[in-house]
């Protein structure tokens, strides 16, 4: 449970920045070369090979490295992690909203 809480607060700690989000996006048609990503950024190209170290920590990208270029994918795995976590918890608490109107209807009548 340690380590699945820990890979999940990587994961999270990853999502909570704009340019990894972006840089997440970006892959979702496949995969890319690092300056392809970095292209469009205002930001310098070390600043995103540090987003990119982040990203690849969580778990949430793969790097593969052909000749000089190193080409970048997501991986589901991590992303489907955190929104199990999400979907049970909103599930717990809807219920326990749903639980409190009724409960609070009840005392109305």
């Amino acid at each position: 449970m340690v380590e699945e809480t820990a890979s999940l607060d990587m994961v999270y700690r990853a999502l909570g920045d704009t340019t990894r989000r972006r840089l997440l996006t970006a892959l979702r048609d496949g995969e890319a070369r690092i300056t392809d990503l970095a292209a469009p950024l205002p930001i310098s190209f070390a600043a995103v090979a540090r987003h990119v170290s982040v990203l690849e920590r969580a778990g949430l990208i793969r790097r593969e490295v052909r000749g000089r270029e190193h080409w970048l994918s997501v991986r589901g795995e991590p992303l489907a992690g955190a929104d199990a976590w999400l979907s049970d918890q909103t599930e717990f608490w809807n219920s326990r909203a749903d639980a409190l109107a009724g409960a609070i209807e009840r005392r109305r009548r």
